[in-house]
């Protein structure tokens, strides 16, 4: 069997999600996040013969795996692309449910050759699309120290990232740098303020591969089409591991609820005011035995809603 076939994935928040996301077994779903399928399998396993998926993904490998995974479900249809674009992809068809885990997956961060972990030495990548982009090595080499800093400080919410910017610059006129440890010791060197339990990397590696893969861009994109995707009463379930992503989502999701704001008492129906989502219950987070089990799991937020108008 394929190496890629059996790299392991914990699915995060996996029946919680699935449970909020599926209203009709006749309908049509995407997983815009497919990941090695964990949620898409569980999805599938709801549904009727009527029902149809779409899964879609950045990573090359991800999609190699999943079409040997579902080679025999003729319901599902994977493609490689962003979620971004998930337009393109449903060609006008009224979505029932879409579903985005943005966090990312076991096999990015524990195969050392994607670039993803400090923790494991290997080529400075960083992208979930191979296949095309600039790796962060070849961003790291050309970028004016002014923007790495800005990435680092935005993306990460480090409040070192000057140092941390300046400091790249200086190594990089002495040496490329183009392996994973070796940017993890000189951002590490840069930070003069270490926390117990947090390797002082961690906010400017996860700040570069945002930008890399532009996670935010991509996230806003979703957001800006999705409710005319959706059909009335579709829901909308995002799971995020970061607090720039779900207050992106919290923010938006508050924003359509609210429609357009009006003096109070003003005899306005919601759809006068421009209300086409509702909030579906309270955010939800892993539970103790989850992350017991997971301990990536730990930052994950999940949050549902559904097209109203």
């Amino acid at each position: 069997m394929n190496d890629i076939v059996k790299s392991e994935h914990t699915t995060v928040l996996l029946h919680e999600a699935i449970d909020a996301l599926v209203t009709d077994p006749d309908g049509f779903y995407v997983d815009g996040t497919f990941g090695r399928g964990g949620h898409t399998a569980e999805l599938l396993s709801r549904l009727s013969s009527k029902g149809r998926v779409l899964a879609i993904d950045k990573d090359p490998q991800a999609i190699e795996a999943g079409r040997q995974r579902f080679a025999d479900d003729s319901r599902l249809t994977i493609v490689h692309g962003s979620f971004a674009d998930m337009g393109e992809w449903v060609e006008g068809r009224a979505i029932t449910g879409v579903l985005v885990d943005l966090g990312v997956s076991s096999p990015q961060l524990d195969q050392a050759e994607r670039g993803f972990s400090f923790m494991r030495d290997g080529p400075l990548d960083m992208r979930m699309d191979t296949s095309s982009g600039l790796s962060a090595a070849a961003w790291i080499a050309s970028a004016p120290e002014a923007d790495i800093a800005q990435v680092i400080k935005e993306y990460g919410e480090e409040r070192f990232a000057k140092r941390m910017a300046s400091a790249v610059v200086r190594e990089r006129a002495v040496a490329p740098i183009t392996r994973t440890v070796q940017l993890a010791k000189i951002l590490s060197e840069a930070h003069p303020a270490w926390e117990r339990g947090r390797h002082p990397a961690t906010k400017a590696f996860q700040a570069i591969r945002i930008f890399i893969n532009r996670e935010l861009d991509d996230l806003n994109a979703l957001l800006k089409q999705v409710i005319d995707l959706l059909q009335v009463g579709g829901r909308l379930v995002v799971i995020s591991f970061h607090s720039l992503e779900d207050r992106q989502v919290k923010r938006f999701i508050r924003d359509q609820e609210r429609g357009i704001q009006l003096p109070r008492n003003l005899p306005v129906r919601d759809v006068e005011r421009g209300v086409r989502l509702k909030k579906i219950g309270k955010a939800v987070m892993p539970n103790d035995s989850e992350v017991d089990d997971n301990v990536r799991s730990r930052s994950a937020v999940m949050r549902i809603s559904e097209r109203v108008a």
